[in-house]
């Protein structure tokens, strides 16, 4: 039987495919669900995922070299921001909304706070090129990475290229997102048996299952799809969500769901951060709902909750944050890398 060259190069790379495992730092529960990342196109290393994590810290991105995507994106705040209800950007200018956390990337399909994005290997261009963020563009970015002292020997590491191209600016920061995953909270440990929630967790639980899960499935606690939660509009900032980039009748109002995960580290919340606090976004939810047409249809029946009930519903809430996450120290500066500069 003959087989042609390319039938074999094809036999071959499916071989490496499967031959590929993934680092440590990339390990997950069993119980999280299937892959959305196709980490078979860019298999997870640990040169990319330290590539990504120093462009991901500095600031030679922006147009004038003072934003990072750390800047809005903390590893202190579980990659949120806690200073300002929005987002704050080159020449101090202010953005439209509150910049999420990121975490568990891997599993995600919509990206963005109306899911505008839904490959995480192109997130990266939307900060890069907004005149409120960084202001600057793709190119850019590759010729000054290429001046650069550090970065040609770290793309050639990382890629077996000193040559840098766009395309793997992005796949290194798409990397070390994909590194970032939450999976130690409290409720974790109650899962693999390692712990036991209180009776206030317990019933806490069962009021989040009960009024909650639909949206915030376990175990990642977002169902990834993008909602109308009810926000009455900000005149001031008169965001639409998803409308404001298709026009859709149906889209408006609509933003994605964010996970639960980590909250004691993401405030404010909501997409424009009007929410310092937990027991106000439960306030909402029992008190607050504006009724519009793309409503979601979880939200249409009122939510009754004594305020015991919230109070043991934080109780459990409290259990998905998950400290050594936020505080380890693979996630943040790489003085290793960036203080050679």
């Amino acid at each position: 039987m003959r087989y042609t060259f390319s039938y074999i190069i094809f036999v071959s790379l499916l071989s490496l495919a499967f031959l590929w495992k993934a680092p440590d730092f990339f390990a997950y529960p069993d119980y999280f669900p299937e892959l959305q990342y196709n980490v078979e196109r860019n298999p997870i290393t640990t040169e990319k995922t330290a590539l990504g994590r120093a462009l991901f810290f500095d600031p030679i991105l922006s147009k004038d070299s003072t934003i990072s995507c750390a800047s809005c994106h903390s590893p202190f705040n579980a990659f949120a921001h806690t200073d300002h209800d929005l987002s704050h950007g080159i020449r101090d200018q202010i953005g439209t909304r509150n910049a999420p956390a990121i975490f568990n990337m891997a599993w995600k399909r919509n990206f963005m706070r109306d899911g505008v994005i839904n490959n995480l290997d192109l997130l990266a261009l939307a900060p890069i090129s907004d005149q409120k963020e960084m202001d600057s563009d793709i190119d850019l970015v590759v010729e000054r990475l290429q001046e650069s002292v550090i970065y040609p020997s770290l793309f050639n590491a990382a890629f077996g290229d000193s040559t840098i191209t766009g395309p793997n600016v992005l796949r290194a920061l798409s990397q070390f997102q994909l590194s970032l995953i939450s999976a130690n909270s409290k409720y974790d440990q109650v899962k693999r048996g390692e712990a036991k929630f209180t009776d206030q967790e317990k019933n806490g639980y069962a009021l989040f299952q009960k009024n909650c899960s639909s949206c915030h499935q376990e175990p990642l606690f977002t169902n990834d799809d993008l909602a109308n939660n009810g926000l009455p509009i900000d005149t001031t900032l008169n965001d639409f969500g998803r409308w404001d980039m298709t026009q859709l009748s149906e889209d408006s109002l609509l933003f994605v769901v964010p996970s639960l995960r980590n909250l004691s580290f993401t405030y404010p919340y909501m997409h424009d951060g009007r929410f310092k606090k937990i027991r106000q976004v439960l306030d909402h939810y029992t008190d607050g709902i504006h009724h519009s047409p793309t409503l979601s249809k979880e939200l249409k029946k009122p939510i009754l909750l004594s305020p015991n009930e919230k109070t043991d519903l934080i109780a459990f809430l409290l259990t998905l944050d998950d400290k050594s996450f936020v505080f380890d120290q693979k996630h943040q500066f790489p003085r290793e890398i960036l203080l050679q500069k």
